[in-house]
């Protein structure tokens, strides 16, 4: 039932992250977040009276924010770069 299998994980942390084996980035773990964000976005369109997914929803948003508040803090290149691959601002 999990949205993302092993293989779109490992591609995910391969794009973003550098290698498959790096689970550990930042960008990799915000790329990871945005997707199950994104995933758990279009069920709460079809299920508006959804209230558990949409506090669960929440929760990834502001765990996606910390970490991308720490790369803006640490590394401003990396995130200007990653804030452009993934399209989050416009």
């Amino acid at each position: 039932m999990s949205a993302i299998t092993k293989e779109k994980k490992a591609s995910i942390f391969e794009t973003y992250g550098g290698n498959a084996k790096n689970t550990g980035s930042i960008e990799g773990q915000i790329a990871l977040l945005t997707e199950r964000i994104n995933h758990i976005a279009t069920h709460q369109k079809e299920n508006k009276k959804d209230f558990s997914t949409n506090r669960g929803l929440m929760q990834l948003v502001g765990q996606r924010k910390s970490l991308l508040s720490y790369l803006s803090k640490t590394d401003l290149q990396g995130y200007r770069a990653l804030i452009e691959k993934l399209g989050l601002r416009k």
